[in-house]
């Protein structure tokens, strides 16, 4: 995989309001870019206001939507997709991401549901997807989600997925703690499901901890710290396709700094190795 495609690079950090008034003051270096979701900081002013531009005019940002709600039915929100591409110009962030996945039905769900598996899903998908990339005027990326349940399934979801960015002509943010997590609970092989997604449309990847419910079902949670098959699934991608920049998430529980930079910096050390390992094996 070529890096330079990438718009970001490196090992980046999701950015959270407990911890700004920290990474203003002492920004830890290993921190290659920042994700932040939209929703939560447009409105934002004040001291976390100041602190926030302080923070983009000095590093590179994403931003990962919420409440898009790509799968629903609804009608789309394009006032909101206008604030966004107004937040990300005045902010240079670098790309917005999005779920695939829908949180709203006549009002919001305060969740992520699963868009069914079928090809009428696909089309409506791929069409909202399209007129979000025509609003903004660049390409989004589309996050491949975690699910507990698939109701009136036709095909896999990698077939889904892929069905969907393919119609849409639209970037792919690949989670890897995801994919783990459905690979588990919906009994499918994690690395074949990796191999199938289309390596050149990869933007950045997510990488996150799960809760263990049950032998056979994982949560995820983004609130603890990534176990050792998740790592090691990051570790087949960049084997695979290459390194591309992947983002440490931590949604609850979340701790200080220093832990979290642990976790940036196994990411940066797994994309030295393996970023080493894929130009001998290319040159």
């Amino acid at each position: 995989m070529d890096t330079t495609q990438h718009l970001v690079h490196g090992a980046g950090l999701g950015l959270r309001r407990p911890f700004l008034s920290q990474l203003v003051e002492t920004p830890p270096k290993e921190v290659g870019f920042y994700e932040v979701a939209p929703e939560n900081w447009i409105t934002i002013g004040g001291k976390f206001g100041k602190q926030f531009r302080a923070m983009t005019e000095r590093f590179d940002f994403v931003c990962h939507g919420l409440s898009l709600s790509i799968g629903s039915t609804d009608p789309l929100d394009e006032k909101f997709v206008l604030d966004v591409k107004q937040f990300m110009a005045e902010h240079q962030m670098k790309l917005y991401s999005e779920h695939l996945s829908y949180c709203s039905k006549e009002g919001h769900l305060y969740d992520l549901m699963p868009i069914p598996f079928t090809s009428e899903a696909v089309a409506h998908a791929a069409a909202r997807i399209r007129r979000v990339q025509d609003i903004l005027e660049q390409k989004i990326a589309i996050e491949n989600v975690s699910y507990y349940a698939a109701p009136g399934q036709e095909m896999a979801e990698i077939e889904f997925f892929n069905a969907v960015i393919e119609e849409a002509d639209c970037d792919v943010l690949i989670d890897i703690n995801n994919i783990y997590v459905n690979s588990v609970n919906h009994g499918y092989d994690a690395e074949a499901f990796l191999k199938a997604v289309p390596a050149q449309r990869i933007a950045y990847a997510h990488i996150a901890g799960h809760y263990q419910e049950d032998e056979d079902f994982l949560v995820d949670t983004h609130g603890a710290a990534i176990i050792d098959p998740v790592w090691k699934l990051l570790g087949k991608a960049y084997e695979i396709y290459g390194v591309f920049p992947t983002l440490l998430e931590r949604d609850f529980n979340i701790p200080a700094i220093p832990e979290l930079i642990k976790e940036v910096n196994i990411i940066s050390s797994m994309q030295n190795s393996w970023g080493t390992q894929y130009e001998k094996q290319y040159a």
